[in-house]
C-alpha cells in the first residue's frame, strides 16, 4: 500500500531564486552561470555554484541534463601535435571532433602548446590564469611530474589519449590493450602462431598495446616465445619501414612469422613499404595489421586491416568528464574511461599461408 505524504514532510523545493538569495546575485547572474549564456567572472561563478549544489539544485539541474559548467577549456599538448600532416591524423582527427564538440556546447577551446615535461605545469597554470579557463585537456600528455603537479593542484584536468596508472587525474583513452588483444586473437584464429609485434618505446598507452598482444598468447595457450617483438626509432611510416628492413636483414628474411601487428597505422604502412621493396607479397606471404583505424589504411596497397579506435568521439568523452569534475568537487573518485574498439578487416590480412 502507498503512504500518502503530509504535505508538511515534504522538503521545500529548491529553486532559482534561493539560489540567487543566496548567493547574493541576481537570478540572471545565476540563469548566466548554470546555462553559459554570458561571461562570469571565476568568483562568483565559483560562489553561484557552491550554492546551487549546497542547496540540491546543481543536482537537481544535472539530472535533467540542463546545466552548463563550462565556458573556456585551455587544451594543452605538444607542439608537433598542432602539425596538421598526413602523419598526424590521430590527434588533427581528435582536436577537430574536440573543436565540434565545444563549438556546439558554446565553449572557447584555448590551445596550450607544451614543450618540456620540466616546465610544464607551470605553463599550463599560467595559462589557465590567461585564459580564465574552467579546466584543462592535455591530448598525449602523460609525464608523471606533471601529473604529480596537477594531481596535487585545484587544477580540473582530464587527460585525452593518455593515462595516470596512479588513477589521480581523470582520464579518457581507447581500450588500447583490449583492441590489441582483439587484433592479435584474430590472426591466431586465421592460423597464424609465429607473429611480429612492431611497437616503439612511446607512451603508457603504446605499452597496453604490447600487452594486449601478450594476452592473446597467453589467452590461447601458445608459445610466448613466438611471440615476437621489433622496435622502431618512431611512429612515422619511414621508422616502421626502416625498423623492418633491418628485421629482415638480421633474420635472413621471414624466420618463419606469418603475420605483422603493429602499434600503430603508420607503422604498418611503412611496413608495406618494406615488403613491397623486397617483393614479399601481402597477404600472400605475410599478413600486415594496423591500430588507429586513420584514412591513409584504406587507400594503401594492398588496403590496411587496422584496430579502429573511435577518435572522434574521445574528445566529447572527455569533455563530459571535465563538466562531471568541475560539478562533483576535487573528492569524487576519478574516472578512467575506455571506448571501445572494433576490427576492420581488408585486405592485408588472411589465413596463414600454411594453411592453405
Amino acid at each position: 500500500m502507498s503512504r500518502i505524504v503530509p504535505a508538511g514532510d515534504r522538503a521545500p523545493k529548491v529553486g532559482i531564486k534561493d539560489v540567487s538569495r543566496e548567493a547574493g546575485v541576481a537570478i540572471s547572474t545565476v540563469s548566466h552561470v548554470l546555462n553559459g549564456t554570458a561571461p562570469i567572472s571565476p568568483a562568483v561563478r565559483g560562489r553561484v555554484l557552491e550554492v546551487a549544489g549546497r542547496l540540491g539544485y546543481l543536482a537537481r539541474r544535472q539530472a535533467m541534463g540542463t546545466i552548463k559548467t563550462l565556458q573556456t577549456v585551455l587544451i594543452a599538448l605538444p607542439p608537433e601535435t598542432l602539425a596538421q600532416t598526413s602523419i598526424n591524423m590521430v590527434s588533427w582527427t581528435m582536436l577537430r571532433a574536440l573543436g565540434a564538440a565545444c563549438e556546439q556546447r558554446g565553449i572557447k577551446l584555448e590551445p596550450c602548446p607544451v614543450d618540456s615535461a620540466a616546465g610544464a605545469y607551470r605553463t599550463i597554470v599560467d595559462a589557465i590564469g590567461s585564459a580564465g579557463a574552467d579546466g584543462v585537456l592535455l591530448l598525449n600528455v602523460d609525464e608523471p611530474g606533471v601529473l604529480d603537479a596537477l594531481a596535487q593542484s585545484e587544477v580540473a584536468a582530464v587527460l585525452l589519449n593518455a593515462e595516470d596508472s596512479q588513477m589521480r587525474l581523470d582520464s579518457v583513452t581507447p581500450g588500447n590493450r583490449f583492441g590489441a588483444c582483439l587484433a592479435a586473437n584474430w590472426l591466431i584464429g586465421q592460423g597464424h602462431r609465429r607473429i611480429l609485434h612492431m611497437t616503439w618505446h612511446g607512451r603508457t598507452t603504446i605499452r597496453r598495446r604490447s600487452e594486449g598482444f601478450l594476452d592473446a598468447f597467453a589467452e590461447s595457450g601458445l608459445k610466448r616465445e613466438n611471440a615476437l617483438f621489433c622496435h622502431a626509432t618512431g611512429w612515422e611510416p619511414e621508422s616502421g619501414a626502416l625498423a623492418m628492413d633491418n628485421w629482415l636483414d638480421e633474420h635472413g628474411g621471414l624466420d618463419g612469422v606469418t603475420a605483422v601487428f603493429c602499434a600503430a597505422d603508420n607503422l604498418a604502412l611503412g611496413v608495406l613499404q618494406a615488403f613491397a621493396a623486397r617483393g614479399i607479397s601481402v597477404p600472400g606471404d605475410i599478413s600486415v595489421m594496423g591500430f588507429d583505424g586513420i584514412a591513409p589504411g584504406q587507400f594503401a596497397a594492398p588496403s590496411l586491416s587496422t584496430v579502429n579506435i573511435p577518435l572522434d568521439q574521445l574528445g566529447p568523452a572527455a569533455l563530459n568528464l571535465l563538466a562531471q569534475r568541475l560539478t562533483g568537487g576535487r573528492d569524487a573518485p576519478r574516472q578512467k574511461l575506455e571506448l571501445g574498439c572494433e576490427l576492420v578487416i581488408r585486405n592485408s590480412t588472411g589465413q596463414c599461408p600454411n594453411q592453405g
